[in-house]
C-alpha cells in the first residue's frame, strides 16, 4: 500500500522540502497552505497521516486536530504536530489535543519519516504486508493472488489493484473520483466511467468464482467492500 500524506505547512520552502522527502521514500503527498484549504483537503481524500503545523493562517493546527478527533470520519486519522514551540507546556497541549506524536522545529528529514514510517505502521497494518484479508478474502502481495474461500479468483492487472485498495479500506465508501486517484494515479486522464467498467469486471471474476458479489453499489456516493 502506497500511503497518503497531507502537508499542512504555510512555509513553503519547508513544505516543498517535505514534499520531496517524502516522495522520494514512495509516499503520496498533497500540501496544504493554510487551515481552510487543510480542511477542505480532508474532506475530499482523508489521507493515511496528517503532518500538521501548530501555527496557521485562518484555522489553527491545533483546532484542525480537535476537529479531526470530533469527526467520525478521521477520528482514528494519525497526525503527526509540527512546531516552532518546544516547552514542555506547548507539546503537552499538542498530544493532549489529540496529536499522536510532536517534532519541534527545526528537524532532520529523515527523523521526521522514521517517525512517520513508526506510526503508520501501527495504524495502518496494511501498509507494508504482504497479504491482505477482509472476510474471507485473502490477497498475496507478493504471488499477485487472490482467494476467496479457498477458491482462486483470477483478475486482471487493473480489477488486482482495484479489489487491493478495497481491501485496504473495507467498508469505506469511495467515489469514482477517489477511486480513479487511488488506482489509476492524479496525473492520468481518465474518465469516471472506467471505473463502472472495471468495477463491472471485478464483480464478474468474483461471482464466477463465489457466487457472490461483495462490491456494494452505493447510490450518488460510490462502492465499498462488504465482507
Amino acid at each position: 500500500m502506497v500511503a497518503h500524506i497531507l502537508i499542512v505547512e504555510d512555509e513553503s520552502a519547508l513544505s516543498t522540502l517535505l514534499a520531496y522527502n517524502l516522495e522520494k521514500e514512495g509516499f503520496t503527498v498533497r500540501i496544504a497552505e493554510d487551515g481552510e484549504r487543510a480542511i477542505e483537503a480532508l474532506a475530499e481524500e482523508p489521507p493515511d497521516l496528517v503532518l500538521l503545523d501548530w501555527m496557521l493562517p485562518h484555522v489553527s493546527g491545533i483546532e484542525i486536530c480537535r476537529r479531526i478527533r470530533r469527526d467520525p470520519a478521521t477520528h482514528d486519522l494519525p497526525v503527526i504536530m509540527l512546531t516552532a514551540r518546544g516547552e514542555e507546556a506547548d507539546r503537552i497541549r499538542g498530544l493532549e489535543t489529540g496529536a499522536d506524536d510532536y517534532v519541534t522545529k527545526p528537524f532532520s528529514p529523515a527523523e521526521l519519516i522514521a517517525r512517520v514510517r513508526a506510526l503508520l505502521r501501527r495504524a495502518r497494518p496494511a501498509i507494508g504486508a504482504e497479504e491482505l484479508t477482509a472476510g474471507d478474502i485473502v490477497m498475496d502481495l507478493a504471488a499477485h493472488r487472490v482467494r476467496i474461500a479457498g477458491a482462486d479468483v483470477e483478475l486482471g492487472p487493473t480489477e488486482f489493484k482495484l479489489l487491493r485498495h478495497f481491501l485496504e479500506h473495507p467498508g469505506r465508501v469511495y467515489s469514482r473520483d477517489q477511486i480513479l486517484d487511488a488506482v489509476w494515479g492524479r496525473d492520468i486522464n481518465v474518465e469516471d466511467r472506467t471505473v463502472d467498467v472495471h468495477i463491472g469486471r471485478l464483480r464478474k471474476s468474483l461471482r464466477a468464482a463465489t457466487g457472490r458479489d461483495p462490491i456494494r453499489t452505493v447510490r450518488g456516493a460510490g462502492y465499498s467492500l462488504e465482507v
